[in-house]
């Protein structure tokens, strides 16, 4: 029987009312749908425009903190610096988007997404950058149709890749330096190595109950992380060089690998203070390494600052456009 011979005429149940014209029962439950519906297309929205509202506070609250006093010390007069500088901020959002245009495609406009990505994860609350830039896809659906296995493996990669470069700066790090540290210092880091491998075992072990993406692309993603690690402590080691020119390169270079390394240490209380004293009991030069290093920082604040009322007046304007 064709499906003209359904019915007396040739009509097919439910093919004479469309959309346009449902009726009865049938109209009823259409409608009390749509609010539903409505929710969840729009729920992507509302949890990126809560992240961005969390990043406004975190931002606010580091201004009322720390603030930008760094930036009344000693400003670094060599305009390498400032380049250097650019390249070091750029360095985690343009290694996600090298990733992300492979597994995506995603054009440059998701690099906005990217940097936003970043400045939530410093500013608001340990991977509400994740968080933010998965609502960013889900909101993108047209170009991603499943975001949430990747977004979640490239998280889980990153934490992995440094882990084990923080592993390596530990191996490299610690037959130098260990004189210079106390033997409580030394049982912390011990403990914290222990942690660093604990955290790390459980993703290999079971990599494939974890993973969503093939392990070839795993591998990929994961140099991809380490270079741009790499890459991130070797501008560091630049941008330092130029602001303090009277310590060699090698020096810095020696202090961005202990900076990783002690940025990654679990057990390590008041990290930044123990990175500033190591550095100092190898360097002196006390006052103008701490005024270069709250420089650095103020100035990635006011970075931050800067993009996010860039990125909400420019949807400020796209609104009023549209």
């Amino acid at each position: 029987m064709t499906p003209q011979q359904a019915l007396p005429g040739g009509s097919v149940p439910g093919a004479a009312q469309g959309v346009g014209g449902a009726s009865g029962p049938v109209a009823r439950d259409m409608a009390a749908l749509e609010p539903l519906k409505t929710v969840k297309s729009r729920w992507p929205a509302i949890i990126g425009g809560v992240l961005t509202l969390a990043m406004i506070v975190g931002l606010g609250q580091e201004l009322l903190g720390r603030g930008l006093v760094g930036l009344s010390h000693s400003v670094p007069t060599n305009p390498l610096f400032y380049i250097v500088f650019v390249g070091l901020y750029m360095a985690l959002p343009i290694g996600d988007y090298i990733i992300f245009r492979r597994l995506w495609g995603i054009p440059i406009s998701g690099m906005a997404a990217l940097i936003r990505k970043r400045i939530a994860n410093e500013v608001a609350f340990s991977y509400s950058g994740e968080a933010y830039f998965y609502a960013w896809a889900r909101a993108n659906a047209k170009m991603v149709a499943a975001p949430f296995g990747a977004v979640k493996d490239v998280g889980i990669l990153s934490a992995i890749a440094g882990n084990a470069i923080t592993l390596l700066m530990i191996g490299l790090a610690l037959p130098v330096g260990r004189e210079l540290l106390t033997p409580e210092q030394l049982r912390l880091v011990w403990g914290s190595i222990a942690i660093v491998m604990a955290t790390s075992l459980p993703f290999l072990i079971f990599s494939r109950r974890v993973f969503s993406l093939d392990r070839k692309t795993l591998w990929w993603v994961f140099m991809v992380h380490c270079t741009r690690l790499i890459a991130n402590s070797l501008l560091v080691a630049l941008a330092w060089h130029y602001g303090m020119p009277s310590v060699s390169l090698g020096m810095w270079l020696f202090l961005s690998a202990a900076r990783l390394l002690v940025s990654r240490l679990p057990l390590v209380p008041n990290k930044d203070l123990l990175f500033a004293n190591f550095a100092i009991l190898l360097i002196g030069q006390d006052q103008e390494l701490s005024e270069l290093i709250a420089f650095t920082a103020a100035l990635t604040l006011l970075v931050h600052v800067v993009l996010i009322a860039g990125f909400g007046v420019a949807a400020l304007v796209r609104k009023v456009r549209a």
